[in-house]
Formats: structure tokens, C-alpha cells, sequence
């Protein structure tokens, strides 16, 4: 990826209070990039070779998306406010549906990674995790100021369908209209302008920054109180829709603490040198 001067943020926000803008400039260097987030196949490698053990391999459970256990919800528990993830038993990279369902695609993206888990495969790799800086230039795949990896066109349920998001009624049913009802190989779906796959997407990004907030607004600082501790991810999930989440956009951001493991978060390499 060729580096230059960098677009971070939008003059046009749509989630104000994640500091999606202002519009910025940065530098970033010349970077090389994972085409598609580290899939389960990868991740086996690194555990295989090292014998590193996840966080949530360590606490024993993970959360799943509802809709992907095959026996149902009933009898798992829950989160307040959130029902449809539940808390499974033997959910991990390995077995990203719980341990019920064993017949796993490993191109898929290693998920129910924590962000200490993704830092020791980069470093692992012989690279890191990226910068927000430098996702969103990744992201923007050469285009300039635009929403998307593709440009300005919103996706929708039907017709134009170029990232894996959510299809039709959150969260009850995913018509997978894109081709997947959950998460999609990590090299599924075009490319954007820099080969970079699933940029927005199919899995959140861990990054390697803290989730801070740009604006010095008192709503701004007690939402940093709030958020202390927390590491930056980008570019959305399988379940973003327009009318839940809609951060599946180059500019969008969440935080989460570095322990969080889930069902849609994920991870892909940079390199500040080219790999070997």
C-alpha cells in the first residue's frame, strides 16, 4: 500500500457521538497488507507452532450470534440488552459456533480473538496490528474522501451487494443475499482498489490504538471516562444493517476492552517491511 498524506475521519459524520469526524490529514508510510483478515486455517498455524492458548479458550466460553447455534438459544444466557449474543461454553477460533458444530470452513476469519491474542499472531508474523491512520488509507483502497471502500453507493438489502452485512430484519433473520448468513471467507467478495478484501465487513478490525475521541466536548470527555481502557476497532461486521449499526463505513469506530471476544471480531497483519 503506498503511503502519502492520509484522510482520517469525515466531514459528513452519521454516529457523532464515535468522533467520526472532523476530516483529517496524517502521514502514513509505504505499508503491506494481509489481503483479507487472518483466517482460522492461519490462526491454526500460529497455535500449532507456538501453542499459544486465546482468552477465551482460558475463560472457557465465548459469545455466539444467536442465530448460529444450532440447537437455539434456549438455555444459554445471555446479555442484558443485547439477547441475541449468548454466552457459549467452548466457543473459540476453533469452533466459532460453539463446540456443537464441528464441520468448520477455515477459510473463514479466526474469530473470539482478543486483542493480545491478535498482537502475539502479528508479532508472530513479523508485523503489527495497523493504525487507524493507516486502516482508514488502507480502506479507502485509493479513492479519496468516500464512505465506502467502493465510493458513495450505500449497499442495500437486494440489489447492490458488495460488502457482507446484515440482509433483511435485525436480528432475527439474515437473508444472506450477499451469499452468507454470518461470516464469509476472508478473501470472498471484490477487492477494493489496494487488493484489500472485507475492509468494511464481515468481521470488526482490532487496531492497535486506544478508542479515544477526537472532540473536547464534555459529552466527549465523560464518554472517554467511560470508555478507559478500551482498543480501537474498524470497519464493521456481518451484522451491521442501516437500521442497527451502520458502522460498516471507512470512517465509522467502536471500542471494546482488549478481553472482549465475540463471534464477529477479528484481525488482519500489516508489515512495515515486506514479508518474508
Amino acid at each position: 500500500m503506498p503511503g502519502g498524506r492520509a484522510l482520517l475521519g469525515t466531514a459528513r459524520p452519521l454516529i457523532v457521538p464515535d468522533a467520526e469526524g472532523p476530516l483529517t490529514h496524517k502521514r502514513v508510510r509505504d505499508l503491506w497488507w494481509e489481503r483479507g483478515a487472518v483466517s482460522i486455517a492461519a490462526y491454526r498455524a500460529f497455535v500449532d507452532a507456538t501453542g499459544h492458548v486465546t482468552l477465551a479458550e482460558q475463560f472457557g466460553w465465548s459469545f455466539v450470534f444467536h442465530t448460529h447455534l444450532p440447537g437455539g438459544a434456549a438455555g444459554t444466557e445471555g446479555i442484558d440488552g443485547l439477547e441475541w449474543w449468548r454466552k457459549i461454553n467452548g466457543a473459540s477460533w476453533a469452533r466459532p459456533f460453539g463446540p456443537d458444530v464441528t464441520d468448520i470452513d477455515e477459510t473463514l476469519p479466526a474469530t473470539h480473538i482478543a486483542w493480545d491474542d491478535a498482537r502475539a499472531y502479528a508479532a508472530w508474523m513479523g508485523g503489527r496490528l495497523p493504525k487507524e491512520a493507516e486502516w482508514e488509507h488502507a480502506a479507502r483502497g485509493g479513492l479519496g474522501d468516500v464512505r465506502y471502500p467502493w465510493g458513495d453507493d450505500d449497499p442495500d438489502d437486494t440489489t447492490f451487494l458488495p460488502c457482507n452485512i446484515w440482509q433483511g430484519h435485525f436480528p432475527m433473520q439474515d437473508t444472506g443475499a450477499d451469499g452468507f448468513a454470518g461470516p464469509a471467507p476472508v478473501l470472498a467478495l471484490a477487492p477494493n482498489g489496494y487488493g484489500l478484501h472485507h475492509m468494511v465487513g464481515n468481521v470488526w478490525e482490532w487496531t492497535a490504538e486506544p478508542f479515544r475521541l477526537r472532540s473536547q466536548s464534555r459529552d466527549a470527555r465523560r464518554r472517554m471516562a467511560e470508555a478507559k481502557g478500551q482498543k480501537l476497532l474498524k470497519g464493521g461486521s456481518y451484522l451491521c444493517h442501516e437500521s442497527y449499526c451502520h458502522r460498516y463505513r471507512i470512517a465509522a469506530r467502536s471500542g471494546n476492552t482488549p478481553d472482549s471476544t465475540s463471534g464477529h471480531t477479528g484481525f488482519r497483519v500489516v508489515y512495515d517491511r515486506p514479508p518474508t
